[in-house]
Formats: structure tokens, sequence, C-alpha cells
């Protein structure tokens, strides 16, 4: 355990952002997860609307630094493309 005061404000401040990512991380795999499930069902507009949010999102993380923006990117243009050959 830190012994400095500002050491143990540190952790405390690294205990809260570590759970405010989990949340935001675990958001994303969840709207990522319906977005699945709507085109494996063939929900097209479902899913179109649930990508929007998803960029929406995955910029927010970017911004915030939960994700690499390199990361967001890959992760849209995956989901993108599957959109895209569900379409088709």
């Amino acid at each position: 355990m830190a012994n400095i005061k500002s050491a143990i404000k540190r952790i405390d401040v690294t205990k809260r952002q570590t759970l405010k990512n989990r949340a935001k991380k675990s958001e994303l795999k969840t709207l990522t997860k319906k977005f699945d499930l709507a085109v494996e069902e063939s929900r097209l507009e479902d899913a179109t609307n649930l990508l929007k949010v998803l960029d929406k999102k995955l910029k927010k993380a970017v911004s915030k630094s939960v994700l690499h923006k390199n990361a967001a990117s890959r992760r849209l243009s995956k989901l993108s493309s599957k959109l895209g050959k569900a379409k088709a």
C-alpha cells in the first residue's frame, strides 16, 4: 500500500477510471452482440441503426481514451463490411 498522500489519491482515481472504462467496454460488447444478432436474423434496418449507435459510442470511447483509435476503426470497419455482405 502506498504511504504518500498523492499516490493514495492516484490509486483511488485509477480504480474509478477502471470501473468506468470497464462499463464502457462492456456496453460496446453488448451493442456489438445485438448488431451481430440483428444481421444474423436479417433485421437489416435494426442493424443499420445499431451500427450508427456503435459508431458514435466507439468514437466517444476513443475521445475518452478507453480504446485506441485504430482499434475502434478496425471494429467499425469489420461491422460495416458484415452489414454490407448481409445486404448483398
